[in-house]
């Protein structure tokens, strides 16, 4: 919602209120509204539209204006038909004559040269029901740099107060692209580098001023202290959201055409945890009057130090300058996941508990943060006379090698540097096997990053005979082989990668001790600092896989009113 939106709405939103009382007091909800009191809704949308003079501005197929209409009230969420708050025609008129001569408008609806109109009957409470259609906007021939236009959409209907929409569109303005970054060359976990950070201005127009943003996830932050600078650190809640973020601003004017670099050096800190953390920073022009509130933001802290200043550079080739600057860090660091077994007697009919530990021996968390917490997996096969009655939430009963019956348990990412997990299975004794061993194991792969693989096997022991090795904590022999297939493949529904109600993943990170579903309990400390953007580290059916990739917000699938 725009910030025009977002205003109107707090304006209106007591009449709103008094309009859904009386609907829903005289029991007419999806009836139209009450003749003698408009409902008043607002026309959402951009409000501001900068096309660049350096790029085809986006999807050609994609509007860069959303047009909708917010209603007071409780948006429907549940199932079946969404219940009107206004029922009767109104037309919504958008006039872009405001831009001949600017740029090129597509515009939904009946379009007549550059005014459409859009007829609409039921609306719903909220926005999104209520959609209008797109705007599309592209140069022209006749576009030059700081051209200016605007678009006014209006809307009309009985028993409706419209709050107007005014689209601000400008050609060639300020256009701010960052330095390519590399990837710094044997950076170990623990060390701190300086990226070199730069700026240049592609546009058309000067930029009076500019704003500078770091981010780190969690395994990253900025130690420096610089007087035009303010810090916020996310280190509650999920673990793909823990994250530390800087801004800096910059009042001086940035000319078109001319780049620009930090007067001195910018730190970023790699913790000794960190292994495949995002750092980014981006560029972009100072809104009037921001300066003087931008770092009063909650949570903010202005740093003391001396100001950080931007120099010009010399001669710079645009081609070296894009518009996303990210880099995943460090890759050299490593984890040690391990499995123990466990040991049980019984006597035939005999219920046991046979608890499975999982760990994760450090140094380095395992953050997943480009793949968004794709869990991976281990195998169980019970001992030989044995049957599970009782397996895990995050168990479930597959096939391993074809043929042996058994179990695959998901183990959810982000998973932290400290993480213990146990998964209790509980084993009927059907037929009492002297010795009888069951096997605990990860999939059988190729991870560089997995320290000590000798430990991702371990045994289930049932009624030993007490030789020395039957303990149940190790071994590699005399049991069915790990099952080949990986965490999201057909058998696998990644039931430990979810998340509880309250937004906190069970299988890493709810807390320090925590208990969850299944007996599931997870130990380990937050650490500081978060969050997400390049390259990945997926984690899946225990291939450790490095993918990177944009992810574009999908086209509204909603019909047009």
């Amino acid at each position: 919602m725009t910030q025009q939106a977002r205003r109107l709405r707090a304006r209106l939103a007591a009449l709103g209120a008094v309009g859904a009382t009386a609907l829903a007091a005289a029991g007419v909800q999806g009836a139209a509204h009450a003749a003698e009191a408009p409902l008043p809704v607002v026309i959402t949308g951009e409000d501001r539209v900068d096309l660049s003079l350096h790029s085809d501005n986006g999807d050609p197929t994609e509007p860069q204006v959303d047009l909708r209409i917010d209603v007071p009230g409780e948006e429907f969420e549940g199932d079946g038909e969404v219940p009107s708050v206004h029922r009767g025609e109104y037309t919504i008129r958008i006039d872009a004559r405001g831009l001949k001569g600017v740029a090129r408008a597509d515009l939904p609806c009946e379009a007549d040269g550059l005014v459409a109109v859009c007829t609409g009957y039921d609306l719903y409470a909220g926005t999104t029901f209520n959609r209008v259609g797109g705007i599309r906007l592209d140069l022209s021939d006749d576009s030059e740099a700081g051209d200016t236009g605007k678009i006014v959409v209006t809307g009309e209907g009985e028993g409706l107060d419209f709050a107007p929409l005014t689209v601000d569109v400008r050609v060639g303005g300020p256009e701010l692209l960052n330095r390519e970054l590399s990837l710094p060359k044997d950076l170990k976990a623990g060390e701190t580098f300086e990226p070199p950070l730069g700026v240049m201005n592609v546009g058309g127009l000067p930029s009076e001023g500019a704003v500078l943003r770091l981010y780190g996830s969690r395994g990253l932050s900025f130690p420096d202290d610089f007087g035009n600078c303010s810090s916020s650190v996310v280190d509650t809640g999920p673990l793909l959201r823990q994250h530390t973020e800087v801004l800096c601003t910059f009042p001086g004017t940035l000319d078109a055409g001319a780049a620009y670099s930090p007067a001195g050096p910018v730190r970023v800190k790699t913790a000794d945890f960190a292994l495949h953390d995002i750092f980014s920073y981006s560029f972009r022009p100072l809104e009037p009057g921001e300066a003087e509130t931008l770092h009063r933001g909650e949570g903010r802290r202005q740093g003391s130090g001396p100001d950080l200043t931007l120099e010009r550079a010399g001669e710079a080739d645009p081609a070296q300058y894009t518009r996303y600057a990210e880099l995943d860090l460090p890759t050299t660091n490593t984890y040690d996941l391990a499995l123990t077994g466990a040991t049980a007697s019984g006597e035939a009919g005999d219920t046991v508990t046979a608890e499975i530990g999982f760990a994760n021996n450090g140094p380095a968390w395992i953050s997943a943060l480009r793949s968004g917490g794709e869990p991976f997996s281990f195998t169980v096969v019970a001992p030989e006379g044995a049957t599970v009655t009782t397996a895990p939430k995050q168990c479930r009963a597959i096939t391993v090698d074809g043929s042996v019956p058994g179990h695959r348990c998901s183990v959810a990412t982000p998973l932290l540097e400290d993480a213990r997990l146990t998964f209790p299975f509980e084993l009927r004794v059907d037929e009492v096997v002297e010795g009888a061993r069951g096997r605990v194991a990860m999939p059988d792969w190729d991870n560089p990053f997995d320290s000590d693989p000798s430990n991702d096997v371990a045994w289930i022991v049932l009624n030993a005979p007490g030789e020395p090795g039957d303990d149940g904590t190790g071994g590699s022999d005399g049991g069915p082989s790990a099952d080949p297939s990986a965490p999201g493949s057909d058998d696998n529904d990644g039931s430990g990668g979810g998340t509880d109600d309250d937004g906190t993943d069970p299988a890493s990170g709810g807390g320090p001790g925590d208990d969850v579903d299944g007996g599931l309990a997870l130990t380990g400390a937050q650490g500081v600092g978060l969050l997400s953007g390049a390259a990945v580290l997926a984690l899946g059916l225990g291939a450790a896989v490095v993918a990177y990739q944009r992810r574009r917000a999908g086209r509204d699938g909603e019909a047009a009113v």
